[in-house]
């Protein structure tokens, strides 16, 4: 029957990987998972399909969910993520473990997006729970980079900032949540005029106005957490740059301190994030290619309080990143004049672990 062209075409956001590609991100995902599995993170497989009530955000806004019905007229959705998946199954089926616990994790996620970016892409991360230390952030930091750098990635650059500084700053001031989402978002993407019309349209105070024109640019090392300080002097923003000092030493000891840069204008959605956060991005790759950081409200939701961090590392927007993985892996191939003197060639080389293509002649 003949196709139509409907039929030959695949949904928007989603992408066939041909064998080349498809090659470079099974090594991607090997080293990585090796990695993990080094540093103790055991690895973790959870549903593709989870119920839309254990996925869903609790933002009002569009939630990027593929969503339908099973024949039951309950509502389901493919993962977009690991770590909300990962907490049900902590929850339901792993109270009674010793804490901290570590996980691993690699997979396809699905997101129904309105921009450029592909919908279907693999994930691979690692969760950290139960615990609510510095040294956990520190130790979730520094995977993350040791992640990019055993791919190989040398020119990256990994921004670290603290969720507690801007929401203790917005809960001083009294800024209603709504108005609180739209300067977050304005602030993540260091939207200098955005920031301005919001401020005057609500009547901000200039003191307010001061603190949030200057927070994109508190950018650099652990000398702009001093000017941090100055901004307030409520407890709350003063803990939170007291830890992220502790966090910052610590990778020092880690070895990986200067890969780190200190920014205020990193803010990853402060309803579900609540601590450190970090966001790692690499050349010609529009979005950051790792994303991640602490989460100790997510627990809530499943009524078993707990902290926890962790990060999930793009690896589909890697295969074009790193094209000199793309290179062949040596082979051999077996002619002869007889069948079977081939396939007993091809079955002994098979055996020496080499690769072997078999002539069909």
């Amino acid at each position: 029957m003949q196709k139509t062209v409907l039929k030959q075409r695949t949904p928007a956001g989603m992408l066939d990987i041909l064998p080349e590609a498809a090659a470079v991100l099974e090594k991607l995902e090997r080293d990585i998972m090796e990695l993990f599995y080094l540093w103790a993170y055991d690895r973790v497989i959870t549903p593709t399909i989870e119920f839309a009530a254990c996925v869903q955000p609790e933002s009002d806004g569009e939630d990027h969910l593929y969503k339908f019905f099973d024949r039951r007229g309950r509502i389901i959705a493919l993962r977009p993520e690991f770590t909300t998946p990962i907490a049900r199954m902590v929850s339901s089926r792993m109270r009674e473990l010793k804490l901290p616990l570590r996980f691993s994790y690699s997979g396809n996620v699905f997101r129904y997006t309105t921009d450029d970016r592909p919908r279907e892409f693999r994930q691979a991360g690692v969760e950290l729970i139960g615990s609510a230390s510095a040294l956990a952030d520190a130790e979730i930091i520094a995977l993350a980079i040791e992640a990019l750098r055993r791919l190989g990635i040398k020119d990256f650059q990994l921004s670290m900032g603290e969720m507690s500084i801007f929401v203790g700053l917005m809960e001083e001031t009294g800024i209603s949540e709504g108005l609180r989402a739209q300067l977050e978002n304005a602030l993540s993407r260091k939207d200098i005029v955005a920031i301005e019309q919001l401020a005057d349209q609500n009547r901000l105070t200039e003191s307010v106005r001061k603190i949030l024109l200057r927070l994109p640019h508190l950018r650099g090392g652990v000398e702009i957490l001093d000017e941090v300080s100055q901004l307030s002097n409520r407890p709350a923003v003063a803990g939170a740059v007291e830890n992220l000092r502790r966090v910052y030493d610590y990778l020092g000891e880690f070895g990986v301190q200067d890969a780190v840069v200190l920014d205020m204008g990193v803010l990853r959605g402060f309803a579900y994030y609540t601590g450190v956060i970090f966001e790692g991005y690499v050349p010609g790759v529009a979005f950051p290619v790792i994303e991640g950081g602490r989460y100790d409200r997510l627990y809530d939701d499943f009524q078993n309080p707990l902290p926890a961090t962790g990060f999930a590392l793009n690896l589909s927007s890697l295969v074009t990143f790193l094209p000199e993985q793309k290179a062949p892996e040596e082979q051999e191939t077996v002619d002869g004049e007889q069948a079977g003197q081939v396939i007993r060639r091809c079955r002994e080389l098979r055996a020496q672990g080499r690769r072997t293509v078999m002539a069909l002649r």
